[in-house]
């Protein structure tokens, strides 16, 4: 179900943050540069942390991560659930 991919993304995230200091309660509506203090080595380390825990390589993260041949700026928790969630074919594409 998306609910435990979305359960499953905040775990991960919760594991990153956990040293950093960063004091917000990760939810859906969290945005991982804004809210949780991540950089783009981290968003990098978190792709390769979705990929093997879901045990997909090649998700195709570049879909998400650039719209118009440019970087986003940043992603809430529920849009990358929702990504991974259409990827593992759980939600409509």
């Amino acid at each position: 179900m998306v609910e435990n991919v979305e359960a499953s993304i905040i775990s991960l995230l919760e594991r990153f943050v956990e040293e950093w200091g960063v004091d917000h309660k990760i939810g859906p509506g969290s945005a991982i540069v804004a809210d949780l203090e991540f950089e783009s080595i981290d968003i990098i380390q978190l792709v390769v942390a979705i990929e093997q825990k879901f045990g997909r390589r090649n998700m195709g993260f570049d879909e998400l991560l650039m719209k118009n041949g440019r970087y986003v700026d940043d992603l809430t928790v529920r849009q990358i659930s929702n990504f991974v969630g259409a990827k593992l074919q759980l939600v409509p594409a």
